[in-house]
């Protein structure tokens, strides 16, 4: 079996796999939700979280909005094309690319979805860390198209770390998830070093208590 035909067997297979046994898990668990006093107003915002809370994000945003629309960075490494095909799943949109590398097409991929009237999921130390730094390309999105931010995490009473560079959280089955998404914020008027502390200190005041 060659290399190109795993590649085809895991995009064909790997993606919805991954789907229902979110779901299971999800399902499977309690749920609490820690959410801003008021729904999300109707423009785009930067939903940000760290890479290794990605998993339970597709059910925090839900919540935040009464008609999810919503375009997702994601790298366009293999396993960027393994997630991007399973976030379709839960009818959301994907920009594949890196801020770091090809910046400049995609952040006018991301621009363009902002017209369109998309929401931005980010991960800001994505999509190969190092763990709990902000990217560049998150504050140029955010000023350029005077977008707030919300930050969101997740913990769970009972779960399993990853020994992978993003400690990548898994909630263990029947376990109780505490889902969180704060008010949000803006970086209008920082400098882009000021802008990047902002963004990892309103990120980290939830993850403290969710490691």
């Amino acid at each position: 079996m060659n290399k190109e035909f795993k590649r085809r067997l895991i995009l064909f297979f790997t993606p919805f796999i991954g789907y229902t046994v979110i779901n299971l898990i999800y399902l499977s668990c309690k749920k609490r939700y820690f959410l801003p006093k008021e729904k999300l107003k109707d423009r785009p915002y930067i939903i940000a979280f760290w890479h290794g809370k990605l998993l339970m994000q597709p059910f925090i945003y839900k919540k935040l909005r009464k008609n999810p629309k919503v375009a997702t960075m994601i790298s366009e490494h293999f396993d960027g094309e393994v997630l991007s095909k399973m976030i379709r799943f839960f009818h959301f949109e994907s920009i594949r690319g890196s801020t770091k590398k090809g910046a400049v097409k995609v952040l006018k991929k991301a621009f363009q979805k902002v017209n369109d009237g998309y929401d931005l999921g980010i991960t800001p130390d994505g999509p190969r860390g190092p763990r709990y730094t902000v990217a560049d390309g998150t504050v140029a999105i955010a000023q350029k198209k005077d977008l707030l931010i919300v930050p969101c995490n997740f913990t769970a009473s009972s779960f399993w770390k990853l020994k992978s560079w993003d400690s990548f959280m898994i909630p263990k089955p029947f376990s109780t998830i505490y889902l969180f998404a704060d008010e949000p914020f803006d970086i209008d008027n920082l400098d882009k070093e000021e802008a990047k502390n902002k963004i990892k200190e309103e990120l980290m005041k939830r993850e403290e208590n969710c490691s």
